[in-house]
Parts: structure tokens; C-alpha cells; sequence
């Protein structure tokens, strides 16, 4: 474990994305530490619940006005959570959201004679999923088939532009956070609202192996990240895995298998739809191939692991949502008549 380093606390800290349910969460966190003086809260649409004594900005940080906001109210402290995952409208809004808003964020970092630290939230997506995936991630190893569209070619251009910053302003103490998806009682998401369906198309073939993290321990990490110096790029996910096919099994729902072209014809449509919003080819490559990643490193750092292992958050999530019950006999062969059923494992031995 990695002593804390002595550089100052966080003063006054500006998270951005925090009408999302996230940035909502850490900043309600962060405004419960009494070292922290001032917690500043941005985005482009009000809140929807209470902030407490944090202060709401409404500002978009696409544009220079950001710069503004840390300027006039001397921040020290940026948690950036504004990364677009699942897009609710057009692939272009979000990646100018993603991707130009972290530049104007930088940027603004960067000048700012207050800045000492920045926290970024990015993806374990970016290191891709492919049926030719290393068994385990480390935070060193390269993506053999790098994204090469969606959040996570976003997250990966922006993880780009934080190592500029860091040559430019090497006093900065920075830590980029790689999470794997979120489970939790109080998560919505195109994943979750897939594991809620009755049946779920899956890949005839594969069985992937999947991590998930409760949403209490990605807020601690970014507490203890924000309120203590840990630089350096970080996996964030919660011990151990779960296949595809336990989490269905789990959950009570049924796996309804198709071939690799027909189930991404069912992505495309549900997405066009709306029946399946945020559906993503990445989603649909993770749902596929899957993705392992190493945690030692954060473990190491900070001298601690997850409250919540993948099947303890999966299992709460499951619990929230009323899932478990056995899956009707008559309904799941009506789905799957006909349908041929490939061996298991197929996507998890790497």
C-alpha cells in the first residue's frame, strides 16, 4: 500500500456530469467531507435530485465558459464524470460531449494556476473485446484490436489528451479510472435494462466472462481518489466473474441464442426502436467476446478491494429488480423452438 501523498487536500472540487446518477453520488460524497470546502457540480441540465451543499453550474463543457467556472471560484480539484456511455440521441452529440468537452476541460485545467489535481473516469472498454483477448488485462497492456468507434474509441482519445496534459503540466496530480460496468440497485443502463428482458438474445457460441461493480465502491474509489493523491491509471472492478449464462441463470431469465449476424440485427433494431437504447456495437462485442481486467494495481494503491465481488453486485442488482424467479417453461420453448443451441464456454476460454 502506497502511503498518502502529502500535496494538499482537495479545497474546492468541481465534478462535472452531475445530474447523472454518478456524479450525483460523489458529489453528494464529497460534500460530507469537511476538509472539502466548496463542491461545484456541472452540467447542461439541472439535477434531478437534491445536492445538498453542493453548488449547481449550469454549463456546458463543450464550451470555453468552463474555463470561467474554475477560474472565478479558484478550483484545485477536477473529477471529470461526464463520459457518455449509452447515448440517448444522436453518436455525434455524445462524442462532442465526450471528446470536445474534454478538451475545453483541459484546456481550462491546464491554465488554471489553482489546478493540482485530475480524476477522470474512462472505461475498462477501452481495451476493446475480441476473441483474440489476453485472459486478464493489466493496466500496460495493449488492446489487440483497439475501438475503433463509440464511448470507448471516445474514452481512449480522451485517456490521449490526459497523458498531453500531463507533459504540459507535470505538477498535476492525475489518476484516470478504468471501470468495468456498473451494477447496483440505482443503475440504469443498457446493460441493465438487456438482464431484465424475460429473453435474452445471446451469441450461439459464446459464454463470455463478465465483471461488474457495485455502484457504492466505484463511488468510494473516486472519494479516496479525490481526497487522497493515488496518480496513475487504475482497473476498477469488483473481484472475481461471472459467465453470461450464470447471470441468466441467476437472474431467471432465459437465453434465447442466435447466430453472431442475427443477434446483431436484433442490437440494430432494438436500438432504431427504442425498445433497446444505447444498445452499442460495443455492448454488443462485450456481450460476445467479454473482457477480464487486473485489479492489483488499486488494490496495491490503496490497500483495499470492493465491498462487493461481480456476484454480490450482480446479486443485488438481481434482487432490486424482483429477477430470480424460474423462468416460464411454456415461454422460454415457445422463444426458442427451433433455434439451435451452441456448446457454452465459447467466448471464455482465453
Amino acid at each position: 500500500m502506497s502511503s498518502l501523498r502529502a500535496s494538499g487536500a482537495a479545497r474546492v472540487v468541481l465534478v462535472t456530469g452531475v445530474s447523472r446518477f454518478l456524479g450525483a453520488r460523489v458529489a453528494n460524497t464529497l460534500q460530507a467531507d469537511p476538509a472539502i470546502e466548496r463542491v461545484i457540480g456541472v452540467d447542461t441540465v439541472p439535477p434531478a435530485h437534491q445536492l445538498g451543499r453542493t453548488e449547481f453550474v449550469r454549463v456546458d463543457i463543450r464550451t470555453p465558459s468552463i474555463a470561467k467556472v474554475i477560474d472565478t471560484a479558484e478550483v484545485d480539484t477536477v473529477v471529470h464524470l461526464s463520459l457518455v456511455t449509452s447515448p440517448s440521441g444522436q453518436r455525434a452529440a455524445a462524442k462532442e460531449i465526450n471528446v470536445i468537452g474534454a478538451m475545453q476541460l483541459l484546456a481550462a485545467c491546464q491554465r488554471s494556476p489553482h489546478m493540482r489535481k485530475l480524476v477522470v473516469r474512462s472505461s475498462a472498454a477501452v481495451y476493446g473485446s475480441s476473441p483474440r483477448d489476453p485472459a486478464v488485462f493489466t493496466e500496460d497492456t495493449e488492446p489487440v484490436e483497439p475501438p475503433v468507434s463509440g464511448y470507448a474509441k471516445d474514452a481512449a482519445e480522451v485517456e490521449g489528451y490526459v497523458r498531453g496534459l500531463q507533459r504540459r503540466r507535470s505538477d498535476l496530480v492525475v489518476s484516470v479510472l478504468r471501470f468495468v460496468n456498473f451494477l447496483g440497485a440505482g443503475v440504469d443502463s443498457p446493460l441493465t435494462r438487456v438482464l431484465r428482458m424475460p429473453a435474452v438474445p445471446t451469441v450461439l457460441g459464446y459464454d463470455p466472462r463478465l465483471q461488474f461493480l457495485h455502484e457504492d465502491d466505484g463511488v468510494e474509489v473516486l472519494r479516496r481518489m479525490t481526497a487522497e493523491d493515488h496518480p496513475g491509471v487504475f482497473n476498477v472492478a469488483g473481484d472475481g466473474v461471472l459467465l453470461l449464462s450464470q447471470c441468466l441463470r441467476r437472474a431467471g431469465r432465459a437465453a434465447v441464442p442466435l447466430p453472431s449476424s442475427a443477434y446483431a440485427l436484433v442490437g440494430d433494431a432494438g436500438r432504431r426502436a427504442g425498445t433497446l437504447p444505447g444498445f452499442s456495437s460495443e455492448l454488443q462485442r462485450w456481450l460476445t467476446y467479454g473482457r477480464v481486467v487486473d485489479t492489483d494495481r488499486l488494490a496495491a494503491e490503496l490497500g483495499w478491494r470492493p465491498k462487493y465481488d461481480t456476484a454480490a453486485a450482480f446479486a443485488e442488482f438481481a434482487q432490486a429488480h424482483g429477477l430470480g424467479n424460474e423462468f416460464p417453461l411454456g415461454l422460454f420453448d415457445m422463444l426458442t423452438a427451433g433455434l439451435p443451441h451452441g456448446p457454452g464456454g465459447g467466448g471464455s476460454a482465453r
